[in-house]
């Protein structure tokens, strides 16, 4: 059990962006819970793009997603090389990486210190909006 567990809403918000990429063909897919670790953010969401274009049309999704759902973002960087797209969720961030790009940061290792939340795969499989984590509301 992590120190810090990750709260019910961001816990469901951060399976919910895993579940809209992954509608979209995103890659290894990993959650990080950050809760007291870092000051950004309570979550981390690290995909992986088959290319710029496709990197791209992930990050397009992704907001189209979080705006239909009523959320909103601070931010997104690195749009226009799509090698590394960082969106900032406010209290989830999200990582689209091309393969190279993962493979050249890692961020998995940088992080692999955090608890990396379970994905659902039944949930990952039904569209975001009817899917809940189990244990939370």
């Amino acid at each position: 059990m992590p120190k810090h567990p990750l709260p019910p809403a961001t816990a469901r918000k951060a399976l919910d962006i895993a579940a809209w990429l992954k509608e979209k063909k995103a890659d290894e897919i990993s959650i990080l819970n950050m809760s007291g670790t870092s000051p950004v953010a309570e979550a981390m969401v690290i995909v992986t793009a088959q290319g710029a274009r496709h990197a791209q049309a992930l990050a397009d999704w992704l907001l189209k997603n979080l705006a239909q759902s009523g959320q909103s973002y601070l931010g997104m960087e690195g749009y226009r090389e799509a090698r590394w797209i960082l969106v900032d969720c406010n209290d989830v961030l999200v990582h689209i990486f091309q393969e190279d790009g993962r493979r050249f940061y890692n961020l998995d290792g940088l992080w692999s210190h955090c608890p990396v939340l379970a994905l659902d795969t039944a949930s990952m499989c039904r569209p975001a909006a009817s899917a809940a984590p189990a244990g939370i509301p």
